[in-house]
């Protein structure tokens, strides 16, 4: 009996603690999903200036393309995946 209350006092001892913490990875997993929307529009940013050229935009000189180009290998998979994809409002008028 007697170590049960005192597991009942260490419970509601340690309340405040445990809201804090729950408090704390919340905001945390929300500041991490920020951080990943915003490193994906950073990406997004990055191949159309490389690849600008193919919808009207100004693109940098071919040699600095080249050379940028393996750091976009992934971003080439993806816009490939995403344009045989149905047309819809999620993907947009040109498939991407």
């Amino acid at each position: 009996m007697e170590k049960s209350k005192l597991k009942e006092v260490l419970w509601k001892l340690t309340l405040p603690l445990r809201f804090l913490w729950e408090f704390h990875k919340g905001f945390e997993l929300y500041y991490i999903q920020g951080i990943k929307w915003e490193e994906e529009e950073l990406e997004n940013i990055f191949a159309l200036i490389l690849f600008g050229d193919y919808i009207g935009l100004p693109h940098p000189p071919t040699e600095l393309t080249y050379r940028l180009l393996p750091y976009v290998v992934r971003e080439l998979y993806v816009m490939q995946e995403k344009s045989g994809k149905e047309v819809s409002l999620k993907t947009g008028w040109i498939g991407v």
